[in-house]
This record gives C-alpha cells, sequence and structure tokens, in this order.
C-alpha cells in the first residue's frame, strides 16, 4: 500500500513536471512560443497608444485606426511629410487631424502642417494619414481606391524631435582637432 501511494505520487510529480516543461508555462518562454505561432501570419509590432491602434481584419491582416477604431489610409502619391491630398480629394479622404495637443507624440507619430488649411495633419513613419469617407464603423472599404492602400503598422523610423516630420536634418559637426589624447 505505501509502495503503491509513493508511486502515484512520483508519477504525478513527472507528470506535472513534464507537462510544465513542454508547455513552456514560465512568462518568458510563453511570448517565445506566442511569437513563433504567429510569425506565419505577421511580425510587425502591433502600435496602440493615444494616436493609433492596430486592428486586424480578416482578409487584410493588421492595419492602423484611430483610438475609435476607425481605419487609417495612406495615399500613395504622398511623399515623406507632404500631403498631395487637397480640394476634392479632401472630400472622400478627409485627414486625420490632430485636435488636441502634439507635444510627446508616440514613437512614429508625427505631424504635418497641411498647406490648404493650416490644419496639423498627424503621420504616421511620415506618410499623412487619411480616413475613407465610405468606411462605416469597423470597416476597411478604401485599401486600394483611388490611389489609397490601407496604413500599416512597422517598426517606427526615428524622427529628430519625435513631434514634426518636417524638421530640418541635423547639422554635421566637423572637427579638425583629432584628440590624439596628449595636451598639446
Amino acid at each position: 500500500m505505501k509502495r503503491t501511494l509513493v508511486a502515484v505520487i512520483v508519477i504525478i510529480v513527472l507528470a506535472v513536471g513534464g507537462y510544465a516543461i513542454f508547455h513552456n508555462s514560465g512568462d518568458d518562454n510563453s511570448t517565445q512560443t506566442s511569437s513563433s505561432s504567429n510569425s506565419s501570419k505577421s511580425t510587425t509590432p502591433d502600435v496602440n497608444n493615444a494616436v493609433l491602434i492596430t486592428k486586424t481584419d480578416s482578409k487584410l491582416g493588421k492595419y492602423l485606426a484611430d483610438p475609435s477604431g476607425k481605419a487609417l489610409y495612406t495615399y500613395n502619391a504622398d511623399s515623406k511629410g507632404v500631403s498631395n491630398c487637397t480640394g476634392s480629394c479632401l472630400a472622400n479622404w478627409p485627414a486625420y487631424v490632430d485636435s488636441g495637443s502634439t507635444t510627446n507624440l508616440p514613437a512614429g507619430v508625427g505631424t504635418i502642417k497641411r498647406t490648404d488649411n493650416g490644419q496639423l495633419q498627424y503621420t504616421y513613419n511620415g506618410q499623412p494619414l487619411y480616413y475613407f469617407a465610405s468606411d462605416g464603423n469597423n470597416q476597411v472599404t478604401g485599401d486600394g481606391v483611388e490611389n489609397f492602400k490601407v496604413a500599416r503598422p512597422a517598426a517606427p523610423e526615428s524622427t529628430s524631435s519625435g513631434q514634426s516630420d518636417t524638421s530640418t536634418p541635423p547639422q554635421s559637426s566637423t572637427s579638425n582637432n583629432t584628440n590624439s589624447g596628449y595636451p598639446y
């Protein structure tokens, strides 16, 4: 009886230990397991901050939206830091404009000052962001329409101030001092 009880306890301990090892119950390992199982879907990081969030569509995959969940788009005719959607274009593709303060923007998020109306338009990695007027709640119907595509999360590019994509490039400083380590 005593020997059977010990054998049952040993079997239970081995089974629980084997299960824990096999299923990577530690926090560090569970992250690794989930990232490897999602690697076939997408390796782009999610964006979740006060300006942008990442959503997922069954057909399109990950895309960017405003905090209320409305899909955002980029315009293929834009260049980094410049919006070329003006006039009647804005009727179908309203700019995603800053309605608050532009200080302390998250990484990858910036603003540009629109030349047509002076509003500050949000950008992601330098690309101006727009809504599609025909989208309803939780709809993404503008991808591929009129040279627009749904905005996608990506590793953010660094900007000098983190607030504006139109900042001047940093000045390089050249020095004739070779600093040999000797005081003369």
